[in-house]
C-alpha cells in the first residue's frame, strides 16, 4: 500500500507518460543515494514495471567506501538493497574503463593545461546520459528517470529544461549539455519537490538510505584532494614553478605544481609580506607559472565559449548566464553561433569575476535552460 507521503505526488505528472502507467516500463538510474532511490520508489508505486540500473564508475580505495559518494562500493550495495526492498529488477554495469578514459583522465589533463575542469558535466554528457539512455532503450523502456533536481517542462516547441523549484537544490548548471533527443526520453521526478519531502518519502518507504548524506565534491576524489588524483593519473603534474605577479612580472615565490591552483583562488598561495591580498588571475601551463594579482584583475567583460549545446529555440528576450555552479545568474548577450558545437562570445552586462577557462557558461531565459558551452578564454 502506498504511504501517505507517497500519495501526494501524482505519478502521471511526475513521469509524464501517456496511457496507463501499469503498461509502461521505467528505467531508473540508481546511484545508491536517497534521491535516485526515491525516484525508484515513486516509479514502483506508480504501477509501472521498473528496472534499476547502476553504473559502477570507479573503485579507488577509500572513495569506494566514502558515504555520500556514488557509483562505487557501499553505494552500489545501497542501490541493490533499495531495489530488493521495492521488489524491482536491478542491474549493475561495469563502466569503470570508460569513466576513467572520458572523465578522470580528461580531468587530469585539464588541470595540467591550467584549466579548472568540471568532471560532473563530462560524466552527465557521457556515461550517465549517453550510455544509460542507450541501455534503457535496449531494455525497452518508455523513459529513463533520474534523481536530478531539474524540471522537464512541455513548451510550445517541445520539452524544455528548467531550473528546479527549490533554488538551493537546482542542478541545471550541470545538465546544460542535455540534448533535445535526450530530453525527449529523460524524466526528472524530483524537480518540483523540496529535499525535505524527498527524505520523508524515503523514510515512509523504509529505505535504508533515508538519512544518507548528500554527495559532496567530486565523487572519485575521496578526500577533496584533487591534486592527489591528478598525480596518480599524470605523475608529471607535480612539476614546481614560479608564482609571478601578473602586472609587474616579479617572482613572488615558488609553487608545488599548477594542479594546486585555480583562477580566483586566494588561500594557499604561501606568499607573505604583501600590502594587499592577491588572487590567482591566470595559469601559464607551458611555463609552469601561477599568475597572481589584485582582485580587479579578475574582472572580465566577455568569455569565449566552445562546443556549445542549445536546448530548443533561442528566445528573443533577455538572457542570463552562470559561469560557476554557485554563481548568480547575470545578464548577458551572445555574439556568434550558439548550439550544435559552434563557438560564440558571451558578453556580460557588468564586470564578472572568477571566470575560469575549463568551467562552463550556462545560458538561461528566466527559469529555462537554453544551453551552454565550455569557457575557452576571457577578455579583461
Amino acid at each position: 500500500m502506498a504511504s501517505a507521503a507517497l500519495s501526494r505526488p501524482d505519478p502521471a505528472d511526475l513521469f509524464q507518460l501517456e496511457g496507463p502507467l501499469p503498461q509502461r516500463r521505467i528505467v531508473v538510474a540508481m546511484s545508491g543515494g536517497v534521491d535516485s532511490s526515491v525516484v525508484a520508489a515513486l516509479a514502483a508505486r506508480s504501477g509501472a514495471e521498473v528496472i534499476g540500473v547502476t553504473l559502477q564508475l570507479y573503485d579507488y580505495g577509500s572513495a569506494a567506501k566514502r558515504k555520500g559518494a556514488c557509483c562505487a562500493g557501499d553505494d552500489i550495495r545501497d542501490a541493490r538493497s533499495v531495489a530488493d526492498r521495492l521488489g524491482i529488477v536491478h542491474h549493475v554495469i561495469d563502466h569503470e574503463s570508460r569513466f576513467r578514459d572520458e572523465v578522470v583522465e580528461r580531468f587530469a589533463d585539464d588541470y595540467l593545461a591550467g584549466r579548472t575542469p568540471i568532471p560532473c558535466i563530462r560524466c552527465n554528457m557521457g556515461p550517465k546520459f549517453t550510455d544509460l539512455l542507450e541501455m534503457a532503450r535496449e531494455l525497452g523502456a518508455d523513459c529513463l528517470a533520474t534523481g536530478h533536481y531539474v524540471q522537464r517542462v512541455i513548451g510550445a516547441a517541445g520539452p524544455e529544461l528548467h531550473r528546479a523549484s527549490d533554488p538551493a537544490r537546482d542542478q541545471s548548471y550541470f545538465l546544460y549539455g542535455t540534448t533535445e533527443a535526450q530530453l525527449d526520453f529523460l524524466r526528472f521526478p524530483l524537480g518540483a519537490l523540496p529535499k525535505a519531502e524527498v527524505r520523508q518519502i524515503a523514510e515512509a518507504e523504509g529505505l535504508r538510505v533515508a538519512a544518507k548524506p548528500d554527495s559532496q565534491d567530486i565523487c572519485f576524489v575521496p578526500d577533496g584532494d584533487y591534486a592527489k588524483i591528478v598525480r596518480s593519473v599524470r605523475p608529471e603534474g607535480g612539476r614546481p614553478g614560479e608564482i609571478v605577479h601578473a602586472q609587474s612580472g616579479a617572482v613572488l615565490g615558488q609553487h608545488r605544481g599548477i594542479i594546486h591552483y585555480t583562477v580566483g583562488q586566494r588561500r594557499g598561495l604561501e606568499i607573505g609580506g604583501l600590502a594587499e591580498p592577491l588572487y590567482v588571475t591566470g595559469i601559464d601551463a607551458a611555463k609552469a607559472q601561477v599568475l597572481v594579482g589584485p582582485r580587479h584583475l579578475l574582472a572580465v567583460r566577455s568569455a569565449r565559449i566552445v562546443e556549445t549545446n542549445r536546448i530548443g529555440p533561442l528566445p528573443a528576450g533577455p538572457l542570463t548566464a552562470k559561469v560557476r555552479s554557485l554563481a548568480k545568474q547575470v545578464p548577458v548577450t551572445i555574439d556568434g553561433g550558439f548550439g550544435e558545437g559552434a563557438s560564440c562570445t558571451v558578453r556580460f552586462a557588468g564586470p564578472e569575476y572568477g571566470v575560469a577557462p575549463g568551467q562552463a557558461a550556462v545560458i538561461y531565459a528566466g527559469e529555462r535552460v537554453i544551453g551552454g558551452g565550455w569557457i575557452d578564454s576571457t577578455e579583461p
